[in-house]
């Protein structure tokens, strides 16, 4: 079960970032360490990178707005983060970035039955995903396509 204070400090958090030209992408309130640890994961409007000097810098209007809100009245560890590589790819971004990695898509068929296939990823367009399946080129429609994720290149 969520934190109750979690949904003012995701407002809080997703106010204070757009003011710094960051979006939030996940907040975390983690009430069994001592002092409890408030984890932002920030991530630029832009779609750029969020280098370690932005997370620094992020920190002190983040940690002013906490003060001021007065939502936390216990001790806390705050912490500001970027996603980082995430398993699932979802953006175009992340299609464009892992082009030639392996990947496992996971398919839907008319009858409703999942089907899983893997191979490298070539591209993501409007109609289709594109594999090199062992040499062979696979697309696969995109409107059949429920995920496609990263695997480990021995998976």
């Amino acid at each position: 079960m969520p934190h109750p204070l979690l949904p003012e400090l995701s407002v809080l958090a997703s106010r204070t970032a757009s003011e710094q030209d960051f979006d939030v992408c996940d907040v975390q309130l983690l009430t069994h360490l001592v002092p409890m640890t408030l984890q932002v994961q920030i991530r630029r409007q832009d779609g750029g990178d969020v280098s370690l000097d932005e997370c620094a810098a992020f920190s002190s209007p983040m940690s002013e707005a906490i003060e001021t809100s007065a939502i936390l009245s216990e001790a806390y560890v705050l912490e500001i983060s970027s996603p980082g590589i995430g398993e699932q790819l979802e953006s175009d971004r992340d299609f464009q970035s892992f082009r030639g990695f392996p990947v496992e898509v996971l398919t839907e068929d008319s009858q409703g039955s999942e089907c899983r296939e893997s191979g490298l990823l070539l591209e993501r367009n409007e109609e289709h995903v594109q594999l090199n399946m062992r040499g062979r080129i696979k697309r696969i429609s995109r409107e059949k396509v429920i995920n496609v994720r990263l695997i480990s290149p021995t998976a």
